[in-house]
């Protein structure tokens, strides 16, 4: 028996109840719950809720979630640059993620700042820029170097890009793929 045969309306009567009674359980709504009051839990510090960004936990389904033309630009590695910034947080986001750091973005209007992730070590906290291409790091610099009393748990900085490993006296550098060493480098 096909399970989706449109004639065969049982199943898929009784996969819509199931799904329906997911939605409707109590252990969703605890879960809402528990959700709703660790974000609240989180609304301390420079924690705001209108500024987030969404990662997807697989690149490929990133890929696979843009339009058409971008996905067929992509394949014929046409626009690359219009895409890598994003793709590269992403891979970033997603490696981080997998040595159990949460998520962490910070942005400020005044004066324009702007970092893509947060980790820490057993004494600063990190700044971890990824950057497509190697240009300036602007926000990276101004977080290490400029206002201590402001960001004075900062004491250097990480810029993941394509480039080898060095330290210039601010931040680290490392290539895109060792980000699933970092958890190991800054035990050290």
């Amino acid at each position: 028996m096909n399970l989706w045969n449109s004639t065969d309306n049982i199943q898929e009567k009784k996969l819509l109840k199931f799904i329906s009674s997911i939605f409707e359980s109590e252990t969703l709504n605890k879960f809402k719950q528990l959700l709703s009051n660790h974000w609240r839990s989180l609304n301390k510090g420079n924690y705001d809720a209108k500024l987030y960004k969404v990662y997807y936990r697989d690149t490929g389904l990133l890929i696979a979630s843009l339009d058409e033309e971008a996905q067929e630009d992509l394949r014929a590695n046409r626009n690359f640059g219009t895409y890598k910034g994003a793709i590269f947080e992403n891979i970033v986001a997603d490696m981080l993620a997998k040595q159990g750091y949460d998520l962490y973005y910070y942005r400020s209007e005044s004066p324009s700042l702007e970092m893509d992730f947060f980790v820490r070590d057993a004494q600063s906290l990190i700044p971890v820029e990824v950057k497509a291409k190697d240009n300036a790091t602007v926000s990276l610099n101004r977080l290490i170097s400029s206002d201590k009393e402001k960001y004075d748990d900062i004491q250097y900085g990480i810029k993941l890009c394509n480039k080898n490993i060095g330290f210039n006296g601010k931040f680290y550098t490392f290539p895109y793929f060792l980000t699933f060493l970092l958890r190991r480098f800054l035990k050290r």
